[in-house]
């Protein structure tokens, strides 16, 4: 039986380390300050448990600076884990690291066996689709390897080209619904969502794409007044979280959680 694919039971998170500070960037505006991160953590993991979710909380892993970003190392579909291989040389041990904990809390786990790479941050799931943007962090041959695992679970693969200035399809794309996806408008040109409703971001809000969709709410990042104003007078009820030392490290709101129904 598959869940709609906004609707979760659970969630998976790991509390930021204090290494967080060597953590990927695209471009350097400064570290972020692990108080601070471990602060704005704390309240996104208080909002996944407002919006209906179990959430388990890892401890931080120091060994590994982007650990907080949970999403990219798995994918899980119907409660099974895929433990995926991520692109970046610093975060390949992740996926190893974070297997136990799968073990612990997934109804079955995966292991994705390639020699080319895949990142969660690259992977958008509708009730039936799994919509998977090349980049930078995931390549064709990662993505050829997944199409069984996924078509296994009952989904379909598509596979997308994520436009080369974008460093993962999610940091510029968010389902809203099982019809309905917010993006930016220079990834909504891609042609990505064909036969689905696309609401595109404000300009200069760009950074508002990287919702996510939790049971009854949209978690929405801070400081996107006018994209909030547009989902909320589509009929979506926001939550609207502080995302900006994440931000410094190419985070955003999927990356931090793996949400999943069992």
């Amino acid at each position: 039986m598959t869940h709609p694919s906004f609707e979760f039971t659970h969630a998976l998170s790991r509390v930021p380390a204090q290494s967080v500070t060597d953590g990927l960037r695209a471009s350097d505006q400064g570290d972020p300050d692990p108080m601070a991160f471990a602060a704005e953590h704390g309240a996104y993991i208080a909002a996944l448990r407002e919006a209906g979710c179990v959430v388990n909380v890892l401890p931080s892993d120091e060994a590994f600076p982007d650990s907080v970003f949970i999403e990219d190392p798995a994918l899980v579909l119907n409660g099974t884990a895929i433990v995926l291989r991520p692109g970046a040389e610093t975060r390949l041990g992740e996926a190893a690291a974070l297997r136990p904990a799968l073990l612990e809390h997934m109804n079955d786990v995966v292991d994705l066996k390639t020699d080319g790479y895949v990142d969660g941050g690259d992977i958008l799931c509708t009730d039936d689709r799994v919509l998977l943007g090349l980049s930078a962090r995931t390549n064709v041959q990662g993505a050829e390897d997944l199409r069984p695992i996924v078509e296994s679970l009952g989904y379909t693969l598509e596979v997308l080209q994520t436009p080369p200035e974008i460093l993962h399809f999610k940091t510029e794309s968010s389902l809203l619904d099982e019809g309905t996806v917010l993006a930016t408008p220079a990834l909504a040109a891609s042609g990505a969502f064909k036969g689905l409703n696309v609401i595109e971001t404000v300009a200069g809000e760009e950074a508002a794409a990287n919702a996510i969709r939790v049971n009854d709410f949209v978690f929405l990042s801070a400081g996107h007044p006018k994209t909030a104003e547009k989902l909320e007078k589509a009929g979506y009820s926001l939550k609207v979280l502080n995302t900006s030392q994440a931000a410094l490290v190419d985070g955003g709101l999927s990356c931090m959680s793996l949400r999943y129904s069992r």
